[in-house]
């Protein structure tokens, strides 16, 4: 999803340039496509097929200018997602268990919550950071997996068959509004900011393996987070099936499938966002977000 001329298009990246999908559309005199990511998934299989089978079409592609990503403004490919992003907490063995030391409770099993849809922002947007709301913003580099068909009830062998693609997400966490007030991990994960996404999604195709991804979080140029999806204590179609099992995932639903150890309140010092930080966060293969951190005031 991007910006351009003032209005919100839908595009491919190709290499370092993008098409929008509609201009190939009308150059090829094809039906055109929804603007919204969303719709496009909720659409089903047959419009992904289309855009493909549209790349290929020699022609139409010829006639379609091919813009430089660096001078578009790249939004949040899910704006909002279809419900509340779904994520799953404690799902690497390490982060549970530097959870559970920075807490002072037992070791935990993975939980589910949610962050609110207007927590989402755009790969190289500002996340703001109110001292008077929270003064413990954390980082979490996160594989973001995207649902394309709904799903109800699945069994772990067929979940691989529902996921559109993948991206990636910074599951930014008030520590203090989390942990605080008898918990509140909703309102702690939620704050207006606090989940960058994108910078696009990568078709479940062009993923060889899901569980074999590393992920970067540099905070600074320092790197704070660095690990691989296999190492998740549940991989992704087993978080579908048990996030599927009487509750239905439909078409456009994130998920937020866990992070590694490294994490800011685990440190020790512990360590938290601050104005002017910069926050890097990366899925090799999937894409990067870079988001500066800008404290704001109330009036």
């Amino acid at each position: 999803m991007f910006r351009h001329a003032g209005q919100t298009r839908l595009g491919v990246l190709t290499g370092d340039r993008v098409m929008d999908l509609n201009e190939l559309a009308d150059a090829a005199h094809e039906p055109g496509f929804p603007v919204d990511l969303v719709e496009f998934i909720a659409a089903g299989p047959e419009t992904l097929r289309r855009a493909s089978q549209l790349l290929g079409h020699t022609e139409a592609s010829t006639r379609v200018e091919r813009r430089p990503l660096d001078g578009l403004r790249i939004l949040p490919p899910l704006n909002p997602p279809a419900g509340n992003v779904l994520a799953i907490g404690r799902n690497y063995a390490e982060h549970a268990r530097e959870s559970a030391k920075a807490s002072g409770s037992p070791l935990q099993p993975p939980t589910v919550f949610t962050k609110a849809q207007t927590s989402v922002i755009g790969p190289a947007d500002d996340i703001p950071l109110d001292p008077a709301v929270s003064t413990q913003m954390d980082w979490e580099v996160e594989l973001g997996v995207v649902i394309g068909l709904r799903a109800l009830n699945l069994r772990r062998e067929a979940a691989a068959d529902y996921i559109f693609g993948y991206t990636v997400v910074n599951d930014i966490s008030a520590r203090d509004i989390q942990y605080g007030w008898g918990g509140q991990f909703f309102k702690g994960k939620s704050l207006d900011g606090s989940c960058p996404t994108g910078p696009w999604i990568v078709t479940a195709d062009e993923v060889a393996d899901p569980q074999n991804l590393e992920l970067r979080l540099r905070l600074n140029g320092e790197t704070k987070q660095a690990d691989n999806t296999r190492n998740m204590i549940f991989p992704v179609v087993d978080l579908i099936a048990e996030l599927s099992t009487g509750m239905t995932l439909p078409p456009g639903a994130l998920i937020a499938t866990g992070t590694p150890a490294g994490v800011g309140g685990a440190r020790e010092p512990k360590e938290f966002l601050k104005d002017g930080d910069v926050v890097e966060t990366e899925v090799v293969g999937i894409g990067m977000l870079r988001n500066r951190v800008v404290e704001v005031h109330r009036a």
